[in-house]
């Protein structure tokens, strides 16, 4: 893969579809979207992609769908509409505090935790959900650390399917487990990680008992993309310029290929040049880091770790399966990843929550990792810097807890309260 979308002026395949196909990013494979279920490469077993004949530009944006959010960019989607609750269009926040603090040119942080159910899976599930309908199927399953299956919880719900999660006991913030409950899915707690979960929910797919809808689904990743849509034209808008770089924390990886090929796109349909491209930086905890791993030993491949573990609860997975994408996102903007510790986490968890931006630990990784960069030199102070924060504080009120002030008691009398504040 490269920034030219590997060669996109190759010829339509027969397979295509109104213009739209999947291709295997390995050996070349290509096949109809629609037709019949696929996660993987018939060939290879090598991860797919959606493909487009065209790549519309910036202008085209909004055309077919007035309202903001994901559906706007329709036109860089392989279906028409979604199962929506009006996702995306989340805020491009300034956090004056930090910025000074770093030290960068310009800084700021898209707040996905401002979806629907409070974190940027809504982008995929509005997209993957209908492409089951599409599919003709009706139980949908995830494995998840708990975002994944709020999402498509809600979203299996809208749509009238029935929804299977499958999570790893005791390893889930309540506030998930409690959206998925809500939202009527079927919880299954796994007595394993996520990785244990998703290798079950993965076979579950494979026998036809279920779609997938993890982020090895690439039409997941197609709704994801335009996170990378918003950021480009949101910094643009406010501050008249490109983000040269975007760091953002990596689980499963799936927003790191998604950003790259949001931009690889963009390149093909001569909105940017590569030298555009916003590095991709990402982020893990130190306890669950096999991304930063492979990249600090310039390895092909990510090893999996068979222990994770970290406070931040969404990103602790121990083998990427977007690897095979993002570590290609990395390497060919010129990007790098880091780890940072629970402690490193948390403290830019308050950070954050000082500027005003609530976000829960996992979100938090992007600004410790920038916080770490720039204390190496290896983010420069004229850089313009995007961090992503992928979900809102209440999604693990027990950690925003654990983080922040602890509770006075006091009388109900007011002479003891201003007794107490003059303390």
């Amino acid at each position: 893969m490269n920034l030219t979308l590997s060669n996109p002026t190759a010829p339509v395949p027969d397979a295509a579809d109104d213009g739209v196909w999947l291709a295997c990013i390995d050996c070349g494979w290509t096949g109809p979207p629609f037709d019949e279920i696929r996660y993987r490469c018939p060939d290879c077993d090598g991860l797919l992609e959606v493909r487009y004949d065209d790549h519309p530009t910036f202008d085209s944006f909004g055309q077919s769908d007035p309202n903001r959010g994901v559906w706007r960019y329709a036109d860089a989607l392989p279906v028409e509409s979604g199962v929506s609750i009006e996702e995306g269009d989340t805020p491009l926040y300034e956090v004056p505090t930090i910025e000074d603090e770093v030290g960068v040119s310009a800084l700021r942080v898209k707040h996905e935790g401002m979806n629907p159910t409070g974190s940027f899976k809504d982008r995929g599930m509005t997209l993957g959900v209908r492409v089951a309908q599409k599919l003709g199927v009706s139980r949908l399953a995830c494995a998840s650390t708990g975002n994944t299956s709020a999402a498509l919880a809600c979203y299996g719900a809208r749509a009238g399917s029935e929804v299977l999660v499958l999570l790893p006991a005791g390893k889930v913030a309540a506030g998930k487990v409690a959206q998925a409950s809500l939202h009527g899915a079927r919880i299954l707690e796994v007595d394993g990680n996520f990785d244990d979960c998703l290798d079950v929910v993965s076979e579950l797919a494979d026998r036809g008992e279920a779609y997938l809808l993890n982020s090895l689904n690439p039409f997941r990743l197609e709704g994801q993309k335009t996170i990378g849509l918003e950021i480009i034209e949101g910094f643009r808008d406010q501050t008249g310029d490109l983000p040269d770089r975007i760091v953002l924390p990596v689980g499963n990886a799936g927003n790191t290929s998604a950003l790259f090929k949001a931009f690889r796109e963009l390149v093909a349909a001569g909105e940017l040049i590569p030298e555009e491209v916003p590095t991709l930086t990402g982020v893990q905890a130190e306890g669950a880091a096999p991304m930063v791993e492979a990249i600090e030993e310039d390895a092909d491949e990510v090893r999996r770790w068979d222990e994770v573990e970290t406070v931040a609860t969404a990103i602790r997975i121990g083998y990427p399966v977007n690897a095979p994408k993002a570590l290609p996102a990395i390497r060919e903007t010129g990007g790098t990843a880091i780890a940072v510790s629970d402690e490193e986490i948390t403290d830019a968890q308050r950070a954050l929550a000082r500027d005003g931006v609530g976000v829960e630990p996992a979100s938090a990784a992007s600004v410790a990792g920038l916080r770490k960069l720039r204390e190496s030199g290896a983010i420069s102070a004229d850089e313009r810097v995007v961090c992503l924060t992928t979900g809102h504080l209440l999604k693990d009120p027990d950690a925003a807890a654990a983080g922040g002030v602890e509770p006075e008691p006091v009388s109900a009398d007011t002479d003891d309260v201003l007794s107490l504040l003059s303390r």
